[in-house]
C-alpha cells in the first residue's frame, strides 16, 4: 500500500477512536482494534513536565503519575485517606526507639517485578541507595529529611528491611515520605544489566520500567504519548483495563473536542468556562478534585537580583491581585491562601498577610530603591496552568499587576520539562510555577521551600536564611503536636515577610470523564490508581 494511503487510513481511525493498536506500531485489525479499545484507557492532558521515568529521579507531576503505576512503595496512603499509612509492597512494619534514635522495620509480602523477578529486600535497599548516591532532585528527602545513608540499611533476610534513622529524623515522617516514587521499588538486576559508567541504570530507566507496579512502560514517544502496558505478574491487579495511554494534548480546546468525539476518555486540563459547560452535560462526569497544590511566582533573591531586597519581593506579594484571579480566571476553581503549607494540612494559616494593596507595594519599591522599577524576564509554562487556566491569560494577569508598580514582566513561555531545567538551575529571575508537597504533611512544604541546604525550591530561587533552614528541621522532628503547630506557624509568617514567593492561588484540579468511566479518583497528593478504573 502506497504510504500517503497508508498515513491516511490510520489518521481516519484515529480520528474514530479506534487505531491505538495502531498507533504503537501493533498492527492489528479493525476489529481487534475496536476490542482493544474497550479496554484501553487514554487520557488528553498537558504531559510537558515529563524528564523521566526513573522514580529515583523523576520529580514532576506527571513523572509521579506514572510512576505511581509502574511501581509500589514499601507503604502508601490509598484514595482519599492521607493520613493512614497502608500496606503495599511491606506487609507490615514497626518502628523501635534504640540509643541513636528509631529503627524501622519492614517485613515483605510476596511480590514479583514485571520481569518476573520476586522483590527482595535486596531490591529495596539497591533502590534506595542508588538514589542517595545519585543526588536526584529528590534525594534530599532521604538524606536531608529521613537523615539516613547506604549504611542505615540493612537485609536480615530477603523478606526484612531494617531502616535505622538517627534523632534528627521523625520516624512518622520518615514512612510518609517513603510513599513518594522517590522511594519506588526498582528490580535491582534489571537496572544493574543496563547501568553505564556508573549511573545506576538511570540512562535506561528514562525510558523503560523494571517495576512491581500494576502496569509496565510499553514506550514513551517524547511529546507524542505514554503507553502503558498491564503488567501481568502484579498483585495489584487491573481487571478492566489493560493499556493506558497519556497522550499529549497542551491545549484545553484539542482535549474539549477529542472527548467530545470519544477519541479519549479522561481529559486532564480543562479550562474553567469549559468546566462550567461540562458540568452540565449528562455525557461526561466532571470532577473538581482536591489538591494540596500551590501556583505561586518565585522570585531569585541572590545577590545582583532585582529581588534581591526583601522588600521588592514583599512589594510584589501587595500587588499581586488574588481576588481577581480567582474570581475572574479561576471563576472559583481555586481557594485564597498566602502561606507556603496549604490549606489541608496541619500547619496552614488561614491568615490574610498582604492584602491588594498597589499603594503600599509602591511605598516598598521606593523604600529598596526600586521606585522607577525595573525589566525582568517572567518564565511561564505553555499550555494550562493550575486550575485550567491557560498559562497565557494567568501570566498576562500577573504581567498587568506587576506594570502597576513599575515592574516590567517579559513573558517567556516554555514548555515545563524546559522551564524547571532552568528553574533547578537557579537561572529563573521570575516564574510562575506550582508545588505539592510530596507526602502530606507541613514538612513537605515546610523544609524544600524554607531549607537553602536542601537543594529545592529555597535553593532554586537562591534563598538561603539560617533561622529558617533550623525553624523547618526542628519543626519537622517534634513530636509534641501544638508545640509543632507553633514553630509552622513562625515559619509561615517568617516566610511571608522574606521568602522569595508570591502565593497566587491554591486550585482544585478540574477533571472531566466519560459518563462511562467508573473507579476513577484523583487525590490530593496527584495519584490516581490506573488499575481501579473500568470502562462500560
Amino acid at each position: 500500500m502506497p504510504q500517503k494511503v497508508l498515513s491516511a487510513r490510520k489518521r481516519q481511525l484515529f480520528s474514530k477512536g479506534v487505531s491505538l493498536a495502531l498507533s504503537l506500531g501493533l498492527g492489528l485489525g479493525l476489529s481487534m482494534a475496536s476490542a482493544q479499545r474497550e479496554s484501553t484507557l487514554v487520557i488528553g492532558g498537558d504531559f510537558s513536565d515529563l524528564i523521566t521515568l526513573d522514580p529515583g529521579v523523576s520529580y514532576e507531576f506527571s513523572g509521579s503519575l506514572v510512576a505511581g503505576n509502574l511501581y509500589d512503595t514499601l507503604v502508601i496512603y490509598e484514595g482519599n485517606d492521607l493520613k493512614t499509612l497502608k500496606p503495599r509492597l511491606a506487609s507490615s512494619w514497626k518502628v523501635t526507639p534504640t540509643a541513636t534514635g528509631s529503627r524501622i522495620t519492614f517485613k515483605l509480602r510476596d511480590a514479583k517485578f514485571s520481569t518476573g523477578r520476586p522483590v527482595t529486600a535486596a531490591d529495596v535497599i539497591y533502590s534506595l541507595t542508588r538514589v542517595i548516591a545519585l543526588k536526584t532532585p529528590s534525594s534530599f528527602l532521604l538524606t536531608d529529611v529521613a537523615n539516613i545513608t547506604a549504611k542505615s540499611l540493612s537485609a536480615p533476610d530477603a523478606k526484612t528491611v531494617v531502616m535505622d534513622i538517627p534523632k534528627t529524623a521523625n520516624p512518622n515522617i520518615v514512612l510518609a515520605l517513603l510513599t513518594f516514587n522517590v522511594a519506588g521499588i526498582v528490580d535491582a538486576t534489571e537496572a544493574k544489566a543496563h547501568e553505564k559508567a556508573g549511573d545506576f541504570g538511570t540512562a535506561w530507566l528514562k525510558d523503560h520500567s523494571a517495576g512491581s507496579g500494576p502496569f509496565k512502560l510499553n514506550r514513551w514517544d517524547r511529546s507524542a504519548q505514554v503507553a502503558l502496558d498491564v503488567n501481568p505478574n502484579a498483585f495489584r491487579k487491573s481487571p478492566s483495563i489493560k493499556r493506558v495511554i497519556l497522550r499529549y494534548m497542551t491545549e484545553s480546546a484539542a482535549q474539549q473536542s477529542s472527548l467530545n468525539s470519544g477519541e479519549i476518555d479522561v481529559a486532564w486540563n480543562y479550562t474553567p468556562d469549559a468546566f462550567k459547560a461540562a458540568q452540565g452535560n449528562s455525557k461526561f462526569k466532571a470532577l473538581k478534585t482536591d489538591t494540596f497544590m500551590l501556583s505561586y511566582l518565585g522570585m531569585n533573591s541572590g545577590k545582583g537580583s532585582p529581588f534581591e531586597d526583601a522588600r521588592v519581593r514583599e512589594a510584589v506579594r501587595y500587588a499581586t491581585d488574588q481576588d481577581g484571579m480567582i474570581n475572574s480566571l479561576l471563576q472559583g476553581l481555586g481557594r485564597k491562601t498566602q502561606t507556603i503549607i496549604p490549606i489541608g494540612l496541619t500547619g496552614s494559616d488561614p491568615k490574610i498577610y498582604y492584602p491588594y494593596n498597589v499603594a503600599k507595594a509602591k511605598e516598598l519599591m521606593k523604600a529598596a530603591g526600586k521606585a522607577d522599577g525595573f525589566s525582568v524576564d517572567f518564565l511561564v509554562s505553555t499550555g494550562s496552568c493550575s486550575g485550567g487556566v491557560p498559562c497565557q491569560d494567568l501570566a498576562a494577569k500577573v504581567q498587568s499587576d506587576l506594570a502597576k508598580i513599575g515592574i516590567k514582566a517579559n513573558i517567556k513561555q516554555m514548555v515545563n520539562s524546559e522551564l524547571y531545567t532552568t528553574y533547578r538551575a537557579q537561572k529563573a529571575m521570575l516564574l510562575q510555577a506550582d508545588w505539592s508537597p510530596d507526602y502530606p504533611d507541613a514538612d513537605g512544604n515546610g523544609t524544600p521551600l524554607s531549607d537553602y541546604a536542601a537543594k529545592s525550591l529555597a535553593w532554586r530561587n537562591s534563598w538561603e536564611n539560617a533561622a529558617a533552614s533550623k525553624l523547618a528541621q526542628t519543626a519537622a522532628i517534634e513530636s509534641d503536636a501544638a508545640k509543632r503547630q507553633k514553630m509552622y506557624g513562625q515559619l509561615t509568617a517568617m516566610l511571608v515577610k522574606d521568602g522569595p514567593y508570591a502565593i497566587l492561588y491554591q486550585p482544585y484540579k478540574p477533571v472531566v470523564l466519560q459518563a462511562g468511566i467508573s473507579g476513577f479518583n484523583r487525590n490530593a497528593n496527584g495519584d490516581v490508581q490506573f488499575e481501579k478504573i473500568s470502562k462500560k
